[in-house]
């Protein structure tokens, strides 16, 4: 992916206020599929052009210097948007992740268990790694990628299996089965090139309908 088509606006490097906060500006990083924030850094104006020449994040830290999210890690993030507040000293960053944000292994540096949409973000990162493979391999996920019948009679047999929870009444087994529904749709809209947050997109333009 070209940095011209990761990053959907331009931000003006020009209308930041790079001297207030002595050469950086704060940089609040979230997860474009889930809204998650994923964790907070600072940038100066070369870092902030990296990002938008490469389409892949790069923050400076006065202890690091200038560093690439994931050079080491692999956990790679990719820029969606970058967009400038208000008072010019901080840029929010909409990103797709490679993988968990923080050095612990969770998905956000403030911690999983505060983000109540963590684990779909987790999934849908999983999932889009899964599709990514350059190898095949063995796991179920790269299975219903490879194989489209599958993916498709895997959803209507879940979906058969969640609607029978619910006329049951079985509370359990239809938090279950809506996982399972959940998981294949995730599945079938990325082999399809639909993203969650594609998803997303559509509920809050709905939303805003409504308005």
């Amino acid at each position: 992916m070209s940095a011209t088509r990761a990053v959907e606006a331009t931000l003006d490097l020009d209308e930041l206020d790079f001297e207030k906060g002595g050469g950086l500006v704060t940089v609040v990083t979230q997860d474009a599929s889930s809204g998650v924030v994923l964790m907070v850094a600072h940038a100066d104006r070369g870092a902030l052009e990296l990002c938008q020449k490469t389409g892949e994040m790069h923050y400076r830290s006065r202890s690091r210097g200038l560093w690439r999210k994931g050079a080491t890690s692999g956990n790679v993030q990719h820029v969606v948007s970058l967009t400038r507040d208000c008072d010019g000293d901080a840029v929010l960053a909409r990103v797709r992740v490679a993988g968990p944000a923080c050095h612990s292994g969770s998905v956000s540096c403030f911690g999983d268990r505060a983000l109540g949409a963590h684990t779909l973000a987790s999934l849908d990162a999983t999932i889009d790694h899964r599709a990514s493979e350059v190898a095949a391999g063995s796991s179920y996920t790269r299975r219903l990628f490879a194989d489209r019948n599958l993916r498709l009679k895997k959803i209507g047999e879940e979906c058969a299996e969640l609607i029978a929870a619910l006329a049951d009444g079985d509370s359990a087994r239809a938090a279950e089965e809506t996982a399972d529904v959940v998981y294949h749709v995730l599945v079938g809209g990325r082999a399809a090139g639909v993203r969650l947050s594609d998803v997303f997109a559509v509920l809050e333009g709905r939303a805003r309908e409504r308005e």
